[in-house]
């Protein structure tokens, strides 16, 4: 009984002033909050910078003025945007386990969470669309891919992400079954603490996560199966017309791990980054929210180094990119007719 007082009179809170409804401060010592604080602070960076690159390289560049690499543009203006928007004050939050912005700036860093983490996803799964056509049907891709269809994507890719953020949050759809509960067992003064409903949580993570990542998985695995198809077919001819018996084996095997490395790349860093955090938020609401909020915060920041893994996988990964950047970095863009210099 002794012990219990006692580490109760040890709790800190977030508001003094408020002692029975205010949220507990996190008891971490000074040295992990350094070493968390830094690990944030790098994330952040990376991810503000390498998507910084990637805007600046496909604005300037007019070979980068492609519909495909519109949508990586607009992929890497939502990630930069959760960078600079987002990711600060969720590293304040996790940290400190207290929130003093007040409830109507978390309402709003919530709704701007949710929608860039959406548009992020969202615009990987149209990239995937244009990744197929590209691969698999060649011949028809710059009919089937134009610039309407693109910015139609790019399009429903903000619609349909901003009605997940701020039409969740802000019309607090997510609280409609549990608002008793969350205000009864959840809510504290000076937190931003967000839970959802069985049934938000099962619509909220099949449209943000479970369907756009089945359409993912589906389309690389046929877009790897088609590519190494290619890649075979490519051999055969080589190996018919050429003298040099050598260099067949070389042509198929490079082509085939490339094709394979490429895509288990894409898949499975963005399968990695997300499954986590929307697998414990799908089961959090059947287990009566017993999951612990360390576990979210955790789970939450993996998905958000997806934005910083992004520019790497969808940009820099391609041997264009990785002059643009360069040419960015020493400052010759400033140079006269930069913009139309030869990245290929």
């Amino acid at each position: 009984m002794n012990t219990s007082l006692r580490n109760t009179e040890m709790v800190e809170f977030c508001y003094e002033f408020v002692h029975g409804t205010s949220c507990a401060n996190a008891t971490r010592s000074h040295g992990v909050r350094a070493a968390l604080y830094a690990f944030g602070a790098v994330a952040i960076l990376v991810t503000i910078f390498g998507n910084m690159l990637v805007i600046i390289s496909i604005s300037h560049f007019k070979q980068l003025h492609t519909p495909t690499n519109y949508l990586i543009l607009s992929l890497a203006i939502a990630d930069f945007s959760l960078g600079c928007m987002v990711m600060p004050y969720s590293l304040m939050r996790s940290i400190e386990n207290c929130w003093y912005l007040g409830e109507l700036f978390c309402k709003l860093q919530a709704s701007f969470d949710f929608m860039l983490c959406a548009a992020s996803i969202f615009h990987l799964c149209f990239i995937s669309v244009d990744r197929y056509y590209a691969v698999c049907d060649p011949l028809k891709y710059k009919t089937r891919i134009t610039l309407q269809i693109v910015l139609i994507m790019i399009f429903l890719s903000w619609i349909l992400s901003a009605f997940v953020g701020f039409g969740m949050i802000c019309l607090e759809l997510n609280l409609i079954e549990i608002r008793d509960f969350y205000y009864n067992n959840i809510y504290c003064y000076g937190g931003c603490i967000l839970v959802m409903g069985k049934l938000c949580s099962v619509i909220y993570s099949l449209i943000s996560f479970y369907f756009p990542g089945f359409i993912m998985l589906c389309i690389y695995t046929k877009i790897y199966h088609v590519a190494t198809k290619q890649a075979r077919a490519i051999n055969d001819i080589t190996r018919q017309i050429q003298t040099i018996k050598d260099c067949k084996t070389v042509t198929s095997q490079t082509s085939e791990r490339k094709a394979a490395k490429t895509l288990g790349i894409v898949v499975g860093v963005f399968l990695i980054c997300w499954s986590p955090y929307f697998t414990c938020n799908f089961i959090d609401p059947f287990i009566e929210h017993s999951t612990p909020p360390i576990m979210f915060d955790l789970f939450f920041w993996l998905g958000y180094l997806n934005s910083a893994f992004n520019p790497v996988i969808y940009a820099f990964f391609y041997s264009w990119f990785r002059k643009a950047p360069k040419i960015v970095l020493t400052f010759k863009i400033f140079s006269t007719d930069s913009s139309r210099i030869n990245l290929f």
